[in-house]
């Protein structure tokens, strides 16, 4: 199990390495920082919603889980 903190910490470390690729393919292509910035930011705040929830939704699905005892003697 994993916790919703969790899951949003890890969304956020990911999305701020993204971003930064994102922002510099969009810069290496047009050659303008204002519109690499503006891709980035768009960027961000659609596909960082779209992996938290992808994350939740994994939590809820059993495939490939192993269930671990609370205690083992």
């Amino acid at each position: 199990m994993e916790s919703t903190r969790r899951t949003f910490l890890k969304a956020i470390s990911w999305r701020i390495l993204a971003t930064l690729i994102t922002m510099l393919i969009a810069y290496m292509i047009t050659g303008e920082t204002t519109f690499a910035l503006k891709i980035g930011a768009l960027d961000t705040v659609i596909k960082f919603a779209a992996y938290f929830g992808h994350e939740r939704a994994w939590l809820r699905i059993s495939y490939g889980k192993i269930d671990v005892p609370d205690y083992q003697i």
